[in-house]
């Protein structure tokens, strides 16, 4: 009886700081870091590590090249439910008190769902954090190949396609199972799903009208599992065109607002900062103020709600051969990135439409392989988590 009513306060507790929180700050997990047996298919990581080895493989390639990125942590298995326990404390301290993960579904089989399931799902505290999916639905090339320069593959290696029979019959059901979790994001009682590629989607289930029946049925179904609909979010940032110049059905003129009326989508964000003026390398003061001058004009468009994104760094080398040089953001650095913490948390005040959370995305938790990570590394240590921690507080409170 005493152990029923400890366990009773806690998950009170753990409801009511939810509530209390003053922003909702969502860090994305890249769910790559574990050894999902079919990295075997693609041909690559046979260290057993996932993505790890194209981090500890990584070489700089100009004098003053940050890499390879070395984890203070260590290239830990986050399919591990321990591992994973101190992420979700360690996160919680800083302020984040959502964790996005990146989803996968292919050839009718998921795809690095380890992560979340054995890793998140299973560690002794992970009621206290929210999470919920993005449906990462983009085709898979050879871009964790780090052997490969050209990275384009016809047909694709991976094809994110789904038809409608089978979004109904596996996604779906799929879906509702993981909207049943306790902890599971809700924006007005409706779970959150988010998608990242919309024009793929929409060949996927046969059309733009089918798209919008899709996301109808989903809503239904939700309903039907007790809960008042589904919250679509689309992270990718609204398309400006349908597939093959398709119009509207309702014969609206096609922009991003009118997309997302007619298909329901109730807000957008961005995966990570897409401003980069240029074709050579970036400073990171520099990208920082290009994408927080780029929210307004995103919210303009698109009219829903936007949320606002912060990344805090570009370098995806490591995934190319050691002869290919991508360009890069430099000088990524906490104080920079605190910075634009502070206008995203000043700009959401500012923005949050009726009904809505207020909600900062950040990229990433623990994207090492595109140099955009929260987690403490050996060139500025926990600099980014406090940082985070300085701007938002613990679970989400807002300190200043």
């Amino acid at each position: 009886m005493k152990k029923s009513l400890m366990l009773a306060l806690s998950a009170f507790a753990n409801i009511a700081a939810f509530a209390a929180g003053s922003y909702d700050v969502v860090g994305i997990i890249w769910p790559a870091y574990h050894p999902e047996p079919r990295w075997k298919e693609l041909g690559i990581f046979p260290h057993g590590s996932g993505e790890w080895q194209n981090v500890y493989e990584a070489a700089p390639k100009f004098d003053g090249h940050d890499q390879p990125k070395v984890p203070l942590w260590g290239y830990e298995n986050e399919a591990d439910p321990i591992v994973v326990a101190r992420k979700i404390d360690a996160a919680l301290a800083a302020g984040i008190n959502v964790f996005m993960y990146d989803w996968y579904w292919y050839q009718n089989r998921p795809f690095l769902e380890g992560a979340l399931n054995d890793g998140f799902l299973k560690a002794p505290n992970n009621e206290r954090m929210k999470f919920f999916l993005m449906w990462a639905n983009h085709n898979v090339d050879y871009l964790w190949n780090n052997k490969k320069s050209d990275k384009k593959a016809e047909p694709p290696l991976f094809d994110a396609k789904v038809s409608m029979d089978e979004y109904k019959t596996v996604i779906v059901p799929r879906f509702i199972e993981y909207f049943k979790k306790p902890n599971y994001y809700k924006i007005e009682g409706k779970p959150v799903i988010s998608l990242f590629v919309l024009n793929l989607f929409i060949r996927g289930v046969g059309g733009v009208k089918e798209a919008r029946d899709a996301i109808e049925y989903l809503d239904a179904e939700c309903k039907k599992a007790g809960f008042p609909g589904v919250h679509f979010m689309m992270v990718g940032t609204m398309p400006a065109k349908l597939p093959d110049n398709a119009a509207l059905p309702n014969g609206e003129p096609v922009t991003r607002e009118n997309i997302a009326k007619y298909l329901h989508i109730e807000s957008d964000t961005a995966y990570n900062w897409c401003q980069y003026s240029g074709a050579k390398d970036q400073d990171y003061s520099q990208w920082c103020d290009e994408n927080i001058a780029n929210w307004d004009k995103v919210q303009q468009e698109i009219k829903i709600q936007y949320y606002p994104n912060v990344t805090t760094g570009w370098d995806n080398n490591p995934r190319y051969p050691k002869e290919t040089y991508t360009k890069i953001v430099k000088n990524s650095n906490p104080q920079d990135y605190e910075r634009a913490l502070r206008a995203a948390k000043k700009w959401i005040d500012a923005n949050v439409q009726k009904g809505m959370p207020k909600m900062v995305f950040i990229n990433s938790w623990n994207e090492w392989t595109e140099g955009g990570y929260l987690e403490p590394d050996k060139t500025y240590g926990y600099g980014f988590l406090n940082a985070t921690a300085r701007v938002f507080g613990g679970s989400g409170q807002a300190t200043e």
